[in-house]
């Protein structure tokens, strides 16, 4: 489709226009609030002055120079500006126009409520295509010990697995990414971000509420209250040095099979190994203590029926209390360690301290002074021991657990001033990041979760905003979510389904294999460009090419360190997770 002013539309790459310049023009795809602050960019090969907005009737609406050029991109691009659209208020769909150069439509709603909601609903019907329908053997799974790997970085491992226990019913749950594995690490993070999701929404909402109850059933399963023992995994990455057995990251194929497969070496995906924090009764990484227990005592905040929050409570409770607070070396999260290579734990025990806490005030129950005593020493401990070198994601949770301990610890203004130091701290990590950034991102996407990365940054604003009334970093977040939905080098929304340029061949078996749009799907997105100097590999048996031609359409577009490639090869990219969703679902809430 082609404007009568030279606009194109639908391109992805550069267009070479008649006075020789070329690029792209990159916008928030969801769309803008009319009343937020709208940013656009323009990546080009050749300087750039004026730029005009048109409406759906191809009316000019609003025209003025461009912003500065904030700098090269990459050699092929040595200019980025930035457009200012924040006076566009009416709402419609609006194309950009500078000569030569694509831009998608774009759309201004009366508010963002409506598009952020339905962007986040769409994420949580990727929760609902995760759900586990398929292993019906893991009713009766058998328990192993922690198994010794090749070497910390891989996932082999070495020898037979050794029987410790089981049989034990783990049917159920949410697969973790593009295989079949369960984990009870990202599992907690990722429901209590749907129980806090829940919790604070301002509207009523079944279907996060739903797939937090689904999440919370597996994680039930994962504890055993008799026996005090905390399971952490479902299934084996890779087979043995051996070769004896084979493991879920060795074949690509429909999870239906596992359950039927009668090879000896497919013996691990058709009976699924389990795999235990620590031995029943002994204490437990405070990692998975802290966020086990915070997903319990979420839900006991949420559950209208008073009886299963008070159950909900007493189980957070009891796991919190097993946690390992002296000695701690290195943390479990997976099998191996490498998979999720988590360093922070006292913002989990802070988390899960505040979230008893809070859940004690609702059901009224005295230990409340305890577990808030106890979540300001944590506090405390983190900012003094592990602050100031990451932000919210997977990894470090304290944003969710500062700001939910302000609430609970209103009055005690020292700890309260502390807190809102940290988030800001937090915040200005990113917003440091983005002021150096061509198109204002405050991730680090030349490394691994920067989309998640840039979700919790949003989130983050969100929070500071709500503890202080302070609305200095509300441009900062929404600049992250324009980022995230396609105002970003390559184009593109890193939400599946979500914009005209979404992600297209996620590394999902099920997804690739079936041909379905996995809708709400969150990948990492771009990933240090080292990752790729070994290329993408074959494909696997069984997995279908996307795109089908092998192109990478964004090759030119590698820059800054980094590099996206929307291919079902590219785990290091276009891998969807629980836990990038579930971000994703707390960042876009209303």
């Amino acid at each position: 489709m082609v404007l009568a002013a030279g606009l194109v539309v639908g391109s992805v790459g550069p267009v070479s226009a008649a006075d020789g310049v070329a690029g792209a023009v990159r916008v928030n795809q969801l769309g803008y609030g009319a009343f937020d602050g709208k940013a656009a960019y323009v990546l080009s090969r050749s300087a750039v002055t004026r730029y005009a907005v048109v409406d759906r009737h191809g009316r000019r609406v609003l025209s003025g120079p461009v912003g500065k050029d904030v700098g090269e991109w990459n050699a092929a691009y040595p200019h980025v500006y930035q457009l200012d659209l924040s006076a566009l208020k009416v709402p419609g769909t609006y194309r950009i126009e500078v000569p030569g150069l694509p831009s998608a439509p774009f759309e201004i709603r009366a508010s963002s409520d409506r598009l952020l909601t339905g962007a986040k609903d769409k994420a949580v019907s990727f929760f609902t295509a995760q759900r586990d329908t398929a292993h019906r053997n893991d009713a009766r799974a058998l328990v192993y010990e922690t198994p010794e790997f090749v070497d910390p970085d891989t996932d082999q491992t070495v020898g037979e697995l050794q029987r410790i226990g089981g049989p034990v019913d783990v049917t159920g749950g949410w697969y973790d990414a593009g295989d079949y594995l369960k984990f009870t690490h990202i599992a907690a993070y990722s429901d209590s971000l749907l129980w806090a999701s829940a919790r604070d929404a301002r509207r009523p909402d079944r279907k996060v509420p739903a797939e937090a109850r689904h999440g919370l059933d597996w994680l039930g399963k994962m504890w055993d209250e008799r026996t005090r023992t905390l399971y952490i995994q479902v299934g084996v990455g890779t087979g043995n040095a051996e070769e004896t057995f084979i493991g879920d990251h060795d074949i690509w194929r429909l999870p239906g099979v596992d359950d039927n497969l009668t090879d000896p070496s497919e013996r691990f995906l058709r009976n699924r190994p389990v795999f235990r924090a620590a031995a029943p009764g002994q204490p437990i990484s405070p990692n998975l203590a802290g966020r086990t227990a915070a997903a319990f005592a979420l839900a006991a905040q949420v559950e209208p029926d008073r009886a299963s929050a008070r159950r909900h409570l007493e189980t957070a409770a009891q796991i919190l209390a097993q946690a390992q607070t002296k000695n701690v070396g290195q943390l479990v999260t997976s099998l191996p360690f490498a998979f999720y290579p988590e360093t922070a734990w006292r913002d989990d025990l802070e988390l899960g301290a505040t979230e008893l806490a809070l859940a004690a005030r609702r059901l009224g129950d005295p230990r409340g002074r305890t577990w808030l005593k106890q979540a300001a020493y944590w506090a405390t401990q983190y900012i003094e021991h592990e602050a100031g070198g990451d932000t919210l994601n997977l990894y470090d949770v304290s944003a969710l657990a500062h700001a939910d301990l302000i609430r609970a610890a209103r009055t005690d203004r020292p700890l309260v001033s502390k807190l809102v130091g940290d988030l800001r701290a937090q915040l200005e990590i990113g917003a440091s990041r983005a002021a150096a950034d061509p198109f204002r991102a405050g991730a680090q996407y030349d490394n691994f979760d920067a989309v998640p990365h840039a979700f919790g940054l949003a989130a983050t604003a969100r929070l500071y905003r709500t503890a202080t009334g302070d609305r200095r970093y509300d441009a900062f977040g929404q600049q992250q979510l324009d980022w995230n939905f396609g105002a970003n080098a390559w184009g593109v929304s890193f939400m599946v389904g979500v914009g005209r340029n979404a992600e297209r061949c996620p590394h999902h078996q099920i997804a690739n294999i079936t041909g379905r749009t996995l809708t709400g799907a969150v990948v990492n997105g771009p990933n240090s460009a080292s990752l790729f100097d070994e290329g993408l590999g074959d494909h696997l048996d069984g997995m279908n090419p996307c795109p089908a031609d092998g192109v990478d359409r964004y090759a030119e577009f590698t820059g800054h360190g980094s590099r996206y490639v929307d291919d079902v090869r590219s785990w290091q990219a276009s891998e969807p997770a629980d836990d990038f969703a579930a971000i994703a679902v707390y960042a876009l809430s209303r």
